[in-house]
């Protein structure tokens, strides 16, 4: 007997082809949880990754998700809480989507002060529209407050004296101090 077998039969080791393909395994396994973290980030990289972010596939068709505040400054706000109720929104529980959260310990899915909730896309999309409605009459009341002038006074439709108002989007310029 040679001595590198004589040592492996006095420590009662077998010299088998195992720890090999247990390492091309674990490979496989790594290459295969790097895909599933990547695709969990949403195709960002590491430091860019978003903790909020939830995939648009893994909310169910006819239901918006939405982060919502849960506390502030280390309080919760109940009075808040009635208002989203009252507007249709519910905690998404956390066995829905269970690689968001610890298993075990939580129901719902928090992060940082915040609480992922739901509700139906149709209340959603209706307030939306409500919003955009009031953002657009804030904008017209402005637009008619520069135009207007006060009674017995000139009025501003002189090329000189009109407002010149941009709807566009273009960049600001910074003023150099």
């Amino acid at each position: 007997m040679t001595e590198e077998t004589e040592v492996k039969k006095a420590f009662g080791r077998k010299t088998e082809m195992r720890p090999a393909m247990r390492a091309d395994d674990s490979r496989a396994r790594a290459a295969a949880r790097v895909a599933e973290i990547k695709g969990h980030r949403g195709g960002n990289d590491l430091d860019e990754m978003d903790r909020f972010y939830i995939d648009s596939n893994d909310v169910p068709d006819g239901w918006s998700y939405e982060w919502k505040r849960k506390t502030l400054l280390g309080k919760e706000d109940p009075a808040y809480q009635v208002e989203l109720a009252r507007g249709g929104w519910e905690p998404v529980p956390v066995d829905r989507h269970p690689q968001t959260m610890p298993s075990g310990k939580y129901a719902t899915i928090e992060r940082d002060g915040m609480i992922l909730m739901e509700r139906p896309k149709e209340l959603t999309d209706e307030a939306r529209q409500v919003e955009l409605r009031r953002a657009r009459n804030q904008v017209r009341a402005k637009e008619q407050q520069l135009s207007n002038t006060p009674d017995g006074t000139m009025t501003r439709n002189h090329a000189q004296v009109r407002p010149n108002i941009s709807k566009g989007y273009e960049p600001m310029p910074v003023p150099k101090d």
